[in-house]
């Protein structure tokens, strides 16, 4: 059955403060219900030249400091965010007929935050993130595959550092809307404003 197509009308929320902890509420619910990948999001960046891109990656950590996720500094997505610090996520749990929209500026996560997360990847996804040139033109997956058979036989026996040029990007957000899916499109839209250290919320018309 589709969300639209729900027969039992979900109880109405109260309204709240802080959404960080709502945020919490409904990413434990997705992780125990969500049956891909609750951590997905999508992630839209735009350059100086204003093209907008969207992709997906995963979530590593969130919390009031923001949302953050990791990638090549050199990649489509690295370059936008240091041509233009601002981005957009958005979650989407199907199994729960939920949304989670959030808007703000980057932040970084610290040298020493990435060397632990790094450290935790596998170890092949680890060799990976030395063998790509992530978003750069290449002339053959043979080209890609032999790159990896480098970095294993390069770092064969040790641990894997961490690229330079890899690290985390953090959302602080501005922007946190929450949406439910309701019968007959009536849907249910509770935004969340920031105002200094200050959390507003208010509804949007679905």
């Amino acid at each position: 059955m589709g969300c639209g197509a729900r027969k039992a009308k979900p109880k109405a929320a109260s309204m709240a403060t802080d959404p960080f902890a709502l945020f919490d509420e409904w990413f434990a619910e997705a992780r125990a219900n969500e049956p891909n990948e609750p951590e997905a999001m999508a992630v839209a960046t735009a350059g100086t030249d204003g093209q907008p891109s969207v992709r997906m990656v995963l979530l590593k950590a969130h919390g009031p400091e923001g949302f953050t996720f990791y990638t090549h500094e050199g990649s489509a997505k690295g370059e936008d965010l240091r041509e233009n610090p601002q981005a957009a996520l958005l979650f989407h749990w199907k199994s729960l007929c939920r949304q989670v929209r959030i808007e703000g500026s980057i932040g970084r996560a610290s040298d020493a935050e990435a060397d632990v997360y790094f450290a935790s990847r596998a170890r092949d996804s680890q060799l990976g993130a030395w063998a790509s040139d992530q978003s750069r033109p290449l002339d053959s997956r043979a080209t890609f595959e032999q790159r990896f058979e480098e970095a294993k036989r390069r770092f064969g026996g040790r641990d894997v550092p961490r690229p330079s040029t890899w690290g985390g990007y953090r959302v602080v957000p501005d922007h946190i809307e929450f949406w439910t899916a309701r019968e007959h499109r009536l849907h249910e839209r509770r935004l969340f404003t920031r105002d200094g250290d200050r959390w507003t919320e208010g509804l949007l018309y679905p």
